[in-house]
């Protein structure tokens, strides 16, 4: 049973998380073979400050 960890900067909408949620289902099933049922996906929310690009939080202020 695949698991899919998908962590993303916290602001994003329902909406769209159940959207990603449900392409990267379809792919995995359709490339693996797998029942949709089979796969699972959690979406975790990652606040700006705690999330780091080049050794900087990417919620710090710029300049």
């Amino acid at each position: 049973m695949p698991f899919v960890n998908i962590r993303i900067l916290e602001g994003h909408s329902q909406k769209r998380k159940n959207e990603i949620s449900r392409r990267v289902t379809e792919a995995i099933s359709e490339i693996a073979e797998l029942p949709m049922d089979a796969i699972w996906v959690v979406i975790e929310d990652v606040a700006a400050s705690d999330w780091f690009v080049a050794g900087k939080p990417v919620g710090e202020p710029k300049g």
